[in-house]
This record gives C-alpha cells, sequence and structure tokens, in this order.
C-alpha cells in the first residue's frame, strides 16, 4: 500500500486500526476489522445524509425553474423553511413517532428529541437521526412544487411542520419503524419499499394532491370552459440544473439506505443510474411520438420519475428490470401529468412524478424482485401502496383545510374568492416575492406584461430597453 493511502486509512479509521493489505489478506484481529466496517458505515451513512441534504437545492432550482419569474424567491424561502423548521419538528417529535418503541405496530413512544434511545448507540443515534431527517424534508419539499405560485408562505410553513412531525412519520412507523427501535404493521407484512418510493415519494405526492386541491389553481391556468391553458416556465436551465442535482443527490438516497458502507451500494447506483436514464428516455419518445416535438419538461420529469421508480426496488431488481421500472415510468409520467391537468393545478408535475410513479415503483419491486416473483408479495405491495393514498391524501386534506379555515392559504381574499392578484400603482401585477417578502428575484428584469403596456414603454437606447424580459 503507498504511504498517502496509509495516511488516508488512518485518518479515516484511527491510528489504532491496521490498514488493509489491498492485493492480499485483511490485515489485523477480527475485532479491528469490525470497528474499521463501523467506522466506515458512519462516514457512509453521513455522507450519504450530506448528498441528500444537497437535493434541497435540486427541488429549489427545479420549482423555481418551472414556476413564474415574480414567485421565485417565494419558493426558496418555503424550500429553505423545508430543510429549517421541518428538520426541528422532525427531532422533536417526527423521529420518536417513527422510530421509537411502537403501540400495537402503529406509533412509535419514545425517541423524542432523541431522548429514549433504548440500547441504541448514542452516537449512531446521531447518524441515523441525520439521514432520516433530510429524508423528511425531502418528503415536505414534494408538496412546495404542487402548491407554487399561489400559497400564503404562513400556511405553507404550518404544513411543513405538521407534515414533518405527523403525516410523513406516521406512515414511516409502519414500513420503517424496524430499522431503529420500531416495527411497524405494515413491515411485518414483508412489504418492499428499500429507500421510500412510497414512504417519501408517493406520501408526498399524495399531500401535494391535497394541497393543490385545497389552494386551488393559479390564477389565468384554466378557461371558462374547464380547459387548462399552459403557463410557460420561466427559466428552463434552472430547471435542468436542478434536476442534476437531484440525480446527484439520489445516490446518496438509494445508495445511503443501506446505512452500512458494504458492496451493495455498488448494485443500488448502477440500478439508480439506468432507471433515471431509461424514464428520461421513455418520455422523450413519449412526447416526440404523440406530440411531434421532443418535450424538453416532460424529459425533466422523465429523470426525476425513473429515480422515482426504482426507489422502492434499487436493492432487489436486477439490471435490465430496473431499466424496465424506470421506462415504464417515464411514459407514465407524461400520461398521468397531461390526465391530471384537468383537474388540478400542478406547476412541477409533483403529483404524477412522486405520487404516481412512487406507487408505480413500488409495485415493480414486487413484480420484478429477482428469483422471488410471488403473488403474495404483490398483494402486500398494493397494500401498501393503498394505505399510504388513504392515509397522506385525506390527513392533509384536513390539515389544509384547517389551516385554510384558520390563516388562509391564498395570499388575498380578492384572489380567493375573484381570481384576481393585487396590482401595483402602475397595473403591473405583483407576484409572491413582492407580496409576501417585498423583494423581488429579479428586479432589473422588465415583465413581459410591462413590455406589452404602450404607455409604459422606455424610449429607444435606455439601459432599461436592453433588460431581459421575464415572465
Amino acid at each position: 500500500m503507498s504511504t498517502a493511502l496509509r495516511v488516508f486509512w488512518l485518518v479515516l479509521f484511527g491510528g489504532g486500526i491496521a490498514a488493509p493489505a489491498f492485493g492480499g489478506e485483511l490485515g489485523g484481529t477480527p475485532s479491528q476489522v469490525e470497528i474499521a466496517q463501523t467506522r466506515l458505515d458512519y462516514v457512509w451513512t453521513v455522507f450519504a445524509a450530506i448528498l441528500v441534504f444537497f437535493m434541497q437545492a435540486g427541488f429549489s432550482l427545479v420549482e423555481s425553474g418551472f414556476s413564474r419569474a415574480r414567485n421565485a424567491v417565494n419558493i426558496i424561502m418555503k424550500n429553505f423553511m423545508d430543510a429549517s423548521a421541518g428538520i426541528l419538528s422532525f427531532f422533536i417529535i417526527g423521529f420518536g413517532i417513527m422510530f421509537g418503541t411502537s403501540w400495537a405496530g402503529l406509533i412509535g413512544t419514545d425517541g423524542f428529541a432523541l431522548i429514549g434511545l433504548g440500547d441504541q448507540p448514542q452516537s449512531w443515534a446521531y447518524a441515523f437521526w441525520f439521514f432520516q431527517a433530510v429524508f423528511a424534508a425531502t418528503s415536505a419539499t414534494i408538496v412546495s412544487g404542487a402548491v407554487t405560485d399561489r400559497i400564503k408562505f404562513s400556511g405553507y410553513l404550518v404544513f411543513t411542520i405538521v407534515m414533518t412531525a405527523l403525516i410523513y412519520p406516521i406512515f414511516g412507523a409502519w414500513a420503517w419503524g424496524g430499522l431503529f427501535n420500531g416495527g411497524g404493521w405494515l413491515e411485518s407484512l414483508g412489504f418492499i419499499d428499500f429507500a421510500g418510493s412510497t414512504v417519501v415519494h408517493s406520501v408526498g405526492g399524495w399531500a401535494a394532491l391535497a394541497g393543490a386541491i385545497v389552494v386551488g389553481p393559479r390564477v389565468g391556468k384554466y378557461k371558462e370552459d374547464g380547459t387548462p391553458t399552459e403557463m410557460a416556465s420561466h427559466n428552463l436551465p434552472f430547471a435542468a440544473l436542478g434536476v442534476f442535482i437531484l440525480w446527484l443527490g439520489w445516490f446518496g438516497f438509494n445508495a445511503g439506505s443501506t446505512t452500512a458502507g458494504t458492496t451493495a451500494i455498488a448494485k443500488i447506483a448502477m440500478n439508480t443510474f439506468a432507471a433515471a436514464g431509461a424514464g428520461a428516455i421513455a418520455a422523450l419518445a413519449t412526447t416526440w411520438l404523440d406530440r411531434g416535438r421532443p418535450n424538453p419538461t416532460m424529459t425533466l420529469n422523465g429523470v426525476l420519475a425513473g429515480l422515482v421508480a426504482i426507489t422502492a426496488g434499487c436493492s432487489v431488481l436486477s439490471l435490465p428490470f430496473a431499466i424496465l421500472t424506470g421506462a415504464i415510468a417515464g411514459p407514465l409520467m407524461v400520461y398521468a401529468t397531461r390526465g391530471l391537468e384537468w383537474v388540478v393545478d400542478d406547476p412541477v408535475g409533483a403529483i404524477a412524478v412522486h405520487g404516481v410513479c412512487g406507487a408505480w415503483g413500488t409495485l415493480a419491486a414486487g413484480l420484478f424482485r429477482i428469483n422471488a416473483f410471488s403473488w403474495e408479495q404483490v398483494g402486500i405491495q398494493f397494500i401498501g401502496i393503498a394505505a399510504a393514498f388513504l392515509w397522506a391524501f385525506p390527513m392533509s386534506f384536513l390539515v389544509f383545510s384547517l389551516i385554510d379555515q384558520a390563516i388562509g392559504l391564498r395570499i388575498t381574499l380578492l384572489d380567493k374568492a375573484i381570481g384576481l392578484l393585487q396590482k401595483d400603482g402602475g397595473g403591473r401585477t405583483l407576484g409572491l416575492d413582492r407580496l409576501e417578502h417585498d423583494v423581488e428575484a429579479y428586479p432589473e428584469f422588465v415583465t413581459a406584461e410591462e413590455q406589452s403596456r404602450p404607455d409604459a414603454a422606455p424610449s429607444a437606447g435606455t439601459e432599461r430597453s436592453r433588460q431581459p424580459v421575464a415572465s
């Protein structure tokens, strides 16, 4: 072994651990090997959690890129609160509900604020909580995209706290409680959801569906006869960068769910990578064939659809079936997005990507599991999928409705009642950035609305006339 590699090994695993003799037998006693493996488990789990946390940046870019320019700051603020208020509520309440000692396989009863952890080593509790907290924040962030461009910031903040303290952890306790001190009824059946196609994504997607219904559509989304209109994204390059960041973070999401530095992460990473590519290609081909042109928005969401779908079965599928899972997810997302658009306004396609494709991926884990197909397993997968919807959707609908009654979900009563937005003295429509936060993401831009007003058009050659146009 080279000197540099020995130094790295000693820094990573401590001076008292014998470095392995690469190319030969592993040096040291069995106890030393076990200590080295334990430390590697910690390093991998924390590093994977950091990758998942970085996905918040990806969600911010995707959601702001797919929405209107005048609401970009509001979206960023919501994502910051998912990662701030969300993880604190998960720390105080959610973690204990999800992973505490289980009552009847339904809910945890201890471990709140990491107090009363039983025989769990405290250091492992820190690492495990960190990893699970960023998952909780991800589930909350899914909701943000579906209600963007019209929800009041305070109302969204309240829902994020409830989502990460109660809605997500309770279902998580049913499916994943046994990963720590609990033991849920769903996992006792043999439900397969390795990294959260249903636990994280479908739960978030069904909560997003409830939120989008209660808050209502964006102004101008539907014609008088109910036909949906296309509302252009303001920055597709932002959205594309966000998808690349999410794709990167997903390796931590899926492979990190081993919470162990073992050889299993190689297969999981491979399946994750391939399914995402298959989802993108399949979504692109679908739009190209039936609409005559490859649609970039659907292609970007095709990547995410493939990632969401493979998340449940990434550890139990062979590579061909991982590709098939992603390839089915792509067109499924396209047609689900188009169908849902007639009944609910979802600016980023979160419901189709996370809710629908999460359900498909969970089913695929039972259908395509290596050398282990059984109709019983498929039935168990259906039970988990149904349980997620029957819990997350009505509970989220109730919470959103209560918030709407208490403090309101739309920015103004006028907007909610007759479908208008506030305007400034010059007649310009104000977005949530100005109305909620008193800032603008692009203060130097001339909006398309302003440019179309003859009385507001600047004279030729002025500085303002050279500024970009934003919607």
